[in-house]
């Protein structure tokens, strides 16, 4: 059974009655009379077209405090699925979620986005398929996609804008791919984004307003949690401090074309040539030996890491040296921003706790004391899951806000209907 699509009166209290149930704000008729300020009547009439509509179930009693016990209300996170996909440098991860966000099934493996568009999404395509495959015929019903690239891209339009690293997609229509293949909503957005959004909602920043994930992977990038909001910036470019200049040196050439960036220079893709030069002209000879023992020519920022873990002073430096580029970034951050908290992800965040110490080292002594008085420097808390989680709960945000719900609630579901994200705003 399923309802037309609600007066414009009528919307606002509609969308507050689901999303106070679904974040678990309220579990009765009374409690969201009293959480949301709404009389008796608002209520029974927004439940009543939530539970028509599916999206919302009565289960058992509460307990009763005087009266009529009332009945306790359920969202119903299994009445849909939702596909996540992250693509990293050198990765890739998609994964099934239920409406909720709470991921179903995953699957990752390497992955290399210079190959371009049509090579790394149609693998994603044959993953997500795969997961697909693997559940009932009503769970392969995709009700939106949630994407994460690695690069700059354009809320509005799901496409990427001259992602540095990504040879091959600038304009590539990313959103309109998905969309045409899973017949659902898609947005795409920025990587690092969505392991904010990820941290924000199930991870360490669930109770920050005012944080900032930095990843450091391959590239360097950030994701800006203000007021408990995402900040995109005006064209969804903000947070890319992996192109801020941190050195006056020429010789540092960035992927990006300019020389001096943050990622020319911290950034794993970095880490892994110092590793390698170090082998190659002695002056590690821990690295140098790892290169003979496996027989190659290029050594990873995970080798070099392994080098300081066994003490090589040429990687303690360079990690040292590292965590103050990073650091000295972040601490700008912290001084114009004024965070409580800053979570440290990716690859290279998890090499061990040389490169952490020597970012919380800079950060504090470089900071204004007030910025830094309750300022916490963390891990992830999710590791490699941040940006599925990201990814999923974005779609599912958008599905469910006042712009795009009464869109296809009427159908009872926005599967079929990837026109809704067409007017997606960076919201």
């Amino acid at each position: 059974m399923s309802f037309s699509s609600p007066p414009e009166e009528a919307l606002d209290s509609l969308v507050a009655v689901l999303d106070t149930v679904r974040s678990g704000g309220a579990r009765t008729r009374p409690e969201l009379g009293h959480r949301l300020g709404l009389g008796r009547t608002v209520v029974t009439q927004r439940v009543a077209q939530l539970l028509s509509s599916r999206l919302l179930a009565e289960d058992s009693y509460a307990l009763s405090t005087g009266g009529r016990p009332a009945r306790v209300l359920r969202f119903r996170a299994e009445a849909g699925n939702v596909v996540a996909v992250e693509l990293g440098a050198t990765s890739m991860a998609v994964g099934i979620s239920d409406l909720s966000g709470e991921l179903l099934d995953s699957v990752e493996e390497s992955a290399d986005v210079s190959a371009g568009p049509e090579a790394v999404l149609g693998r994603v395509e044959t993953l997500i398929d795969g997961l697909l495959s693997c559940r009932s015929r009503r769970e392969r019903q995709v009700w939106g996609v949630g994407v994460g690239l690695p690069g700059p891209v354009s809320y509005s339009s799901g496409i990427p804008i001259a992602p540095p690293i990504m040879p091959g997609w600038d304009g590539y229509p990313v959103r309109r791919r998905f969309a045409e293949r899973y017949e659902a909503p898609t947005w795409v957005d920025n990587e690092v984004n969505l392991m904010a959004l990820g941290e924000r909602r199930v991870g360490l920043a669930k109770d920050e307003r005012d944080a900032v994930f930095i990843k450091i992977g391959t590239g360097v990038g950030a994701g800006l949690l203000s007021a408990g909001r995402l900040h995109r910036g005006a064209q969804g470019a903000a947070g890319d401090v992996g192109h801020v200049s941190v050195v006056d040196d020429a010789a540092v050439v960035c992927r990006c074309g300019n020389f001096g960036c943050l990622e020319a220079v911290a950034g794993g893709a970095a880490l892994g040539r110092l590793a390698t030069d170090a082998a190659k002209d002695g002056s590690s000879e821990f690295l140098a030996n790892r290169m003979a023992e496996n027989g190659v020519d290029e050594l990873s920022a995970l080798d070099l890491a392994e080098a300081a873990a066994h003490g090589d002073r040429f990687a303690v430096e360079a990690f040292g040296r590292t965590g103050r580029y990073i650091g000295g970034m972040l601490a700008t951050l912290v001084n114009f921003y004024n965070p409580s908290l800053i979570i440290i992800g990716g690859g290279v965040a998890n090499v061990g706790d040389l490169l952490l110490a020597s970012i919380r080292q800079t950060v504090y002594s470089r900071s204004l004391p007030l910025a830094t008085r309750d300022l916490r420097i963390a891990r992830s808390a999710l590791g490699d899951k941040a940006g599925l989680y990201g990814a999923a709960l974005a779609a599912i945000d958008e599905l469910f806000s006042r712009q795009h719900l009464p869109q296809w609630i009427g159908d009872g579901s926005p599967a079929g209907h990837p026109e809704i994200a067409d007017d997606a705003t960076a919201a």
